[in-house]
């Protein structure tokens, strides 16, 4: 079993993050929609992942193809595979619900906020209760230090509508959307990050660049 490995962060593309090892060895590692975005400042970086190593078929009746997932702590690995052993929910479609952190997901398992499991990629309703009775008293000790209002919507006050926002802006909103996220919260997130960095007395000018901006959404998550 590979159990971590560490590498230059080479690019993100989606979920997939490239890692360069020693000797030219790049691997395709599958991640969870928000480490792929927390991870996209760190593109040219060295960084370790916790991995999980499984065979995935390519249709009926044909052969296996070995996947390597990745992840950034032990604990997010196993509440991963706690996720996953939930019936219906393979890894593919764990690595796209993922969009909050592990935390958040399992206190709003352990509070059966149904309403909230269901607005996450692949979830819907009667999954979100499917998620809530396989896991009842299995995922307690990973909603540590998460609360209620993690999972509150994002509110602003300005209109933040990709039109008015700059092209790396918008460029940062197509990103996001391209990991799960609905285009009105990755709007939100993005225009809130900018007027962050606009704020009077802040001391910090708004990010102008995809990966300034990036890093600000997961600043405030």
């Amino acid at each position: 079993m590979i159990d971590r490995m560490q590498g230059t962060l080479e690019a993100i593309e989606g979920n997939r993050a490239l890692l360069a090892l020693r000797d030219g060895l790049v691997l395709e590692v599958l991640c969870p929609a928000f480490l792929a975005l927390r991870l996209q400042p760190s593109v040219g970086q060295s960084v370790r992942l916790f991995t999980i190593v499984y065979l995935e078929g390519q249709g009926q009746g044909s052969s296996f193809e070995p996947r390597l997932l990745g992840f950034a702590s032990t604990s997010d690995r196993a509440f991963f595979e706690a996720l996953t052993s939930v019936s219906g929910i393979g890894n593919r479609k764990a690595l796209r619900a993922l969009v909050h952190e592990p935390a958040t997901i399992a206190r709003a398992i352990v509070e059966k906020d149904a309403k909230f499991l269901s607005t996450l990629p692949e979830i819907g309703k009667r999954m979100a209760e499917r998620l809530i009775t396989e896991l009842d008293g299995k995922v307690e000790a990973f909603a540590v230090g998460a609360t209620s209002a993690d999972r509150s919507p994002v509110r602003i006050e300005a209109k933040g509508t990709l039109s008015a926002l700059p092209p790396a802006a918008q460029d940062a909103v197509a990103a996001l959307v391209a990991l799960g996220q609905q285009r009105s919260e990755a709007e939100e997130v993005v225009t809130r990050a900018l007027q962050r960095g606009l704020q009077v007395g802040s001391g910090k000018q708004a990010p102008s660049d995809v990966e300034g901006i990036l890093s600000a959404v997961f600043a405030a998550r």
